[in-house]
């Protein structure tokens, strides 16, 4: 008899977690359905599959690691091998697809998002190379994708661009961010364009460029300021996106304060008890004729479109954290976790220490 009753109660728990609520289904904006089932967490499915082009840069991993682990089945085309290895255990077996694709492959591109209901296009460079500009990867590349995805009738199309993308830019990256935006809307009319600031976070070209080459972020007299934002927000914030069955509009997603160059740097020398760098402060002229120098080596150095952006401020807009149901988390609150490795041995373990405030680079305990 006990064998029997526990045998029920077995049976019991099984059917009950097979039950299914209105919650769990999702009307696209195609009328198909997507069904969440099975246990929460890893091991869940959302019903959804997504396609993130970019996945294997900074915030794409990201997004990856938010959409797989809510158990949503994740496209994730990439161009080398060992690029991609990393997201493979970020979802359950079976969730993590990858595929190999080239910009310039529109067969390889509708290869990679025809089984999906959503896109998102993370793709973007920093610096341009003898084989992709600017305008090759924010612009064309953009295009082309988000016009695949909709002749494939895929139902959401998410696009990353930048906060300060701008037609009148003198910025060539933000320029072309601007552009690209534009040929997504044609393309695709109810695309979701999300524009953050600058991000931080363990891989980021912040906080590790800061504490590697201070140089670089006295340009200005350090008086450019900007709006960090924890790219760990703004994967969720992505990640959000898949539960809501039509999100068109352009959203900015600027960091929750703004501050200088020189805090910053005043902040990485604070947290990590390293002197502020003594390095000069380079004329503009100086800096543009030293990074067009740099080009000519093959390894990636600061371009001369990096240098033009040290002197544009972050644009004041409202954020539309709200939006995403997100409240973005301050740089403060993270800044050890990604600069410790900076301390020597015998500051290693210290006491955390700020800047008193944003003003001064007087130093206080936390």
């Amino acid at each position: 008899m006990l064998a029997v009753s526990s045998k029920c109660v077995r049976l019991s728990r099984a059917l009950s977690q097979n039950k299914r609520a209105l919650h769990d289904l999702t009307a696209l904006p195609s009328n198909k359905p997507a069904i969440a089932y099975g246990p929460p967490g890893r091991s869940a499915t959302t019903g959804h599959v997504a396609t993130v082009f970019g996945a294997t840069g900074f915030l794409g991993r990201y997004v990856v690691a938010k959409l797989a682990k809510a158990g949503t089945q994740v496209i994730i085309p990439y161009r080398d091998e060992d690029e991609k290895r990393h997201l493979k255990v970020t979802g359950d077996l079976g969730q993590i697809v990858n595929m190999e694709w080239d910009l310039r492959r529109p067969d390889q591109i509708e290869e990679c998002l025809r089984h999906s209901d959503i896109v998102y296009n993370l793709v973007g460079r920093e610096y341009e190379t003898k084989n992709f500009s600017y305008e090759d990867v924010h612009v064309k590349g953009a295009s082309d994708i988000a016009n695949l995805a909709a002749q494939a009738g895929v139902d959401r199309f998410v696009h990353v661009s930048h906060l300060n993308a701008a037609h009148d830019s003198p910025s060539a990256f933000y320029r072309t961010k601007a552009e690209g935006e534009e040929r997504v809307k044609e393309a695709f009319p109810t695309a979701t364009i999300v524009r953050p600031s600058v991000m931080f976070g363990y891989e980021d070209r912040l906080l590790n460029n800061i504490a590697f080459w201070p140089i670089w972020w006295k340009l200005n007299n350090m008086k450019t300021s900007v709006r960090p934002v924890h790219a760990i927000d703004v994967a969720q914030a992505l990640a959000n996106v898949i539960q809501i069955p039509s999100f068109p509009g352009t959203y900015n997603l600027p960091g929750p304060s703004r501050m200088t160059y020189e805090y910053l740097l005043t902040l990485v020398s604070t947290v990590t008890y390293n002197p502020v760098s003594r390095a000069p402060i380079l004329p503009k002229s100086v800096a543009l004729a030293l990074s067009k120098t740099a080009q000519v080596v093959w390894w990636p150095a600061i371009s001369p479109d990096e240098v033009l952006r040290r002197y544009i401020d972050d644009v004041d807009v409202p954020g539309d954290w709200d939006k995403f149901g997100i409240t973005p988390d301050e740089i403060e609150e993270h800044a050890i976790t990604y600069l410790r490795r900076y301390r020597s041995a015998e500051n290693f373990a210290r006491p955390v220490v700020f800047p008193a405030n944003r003003e001064t680079s007087s130093y206080d305990i936390a």
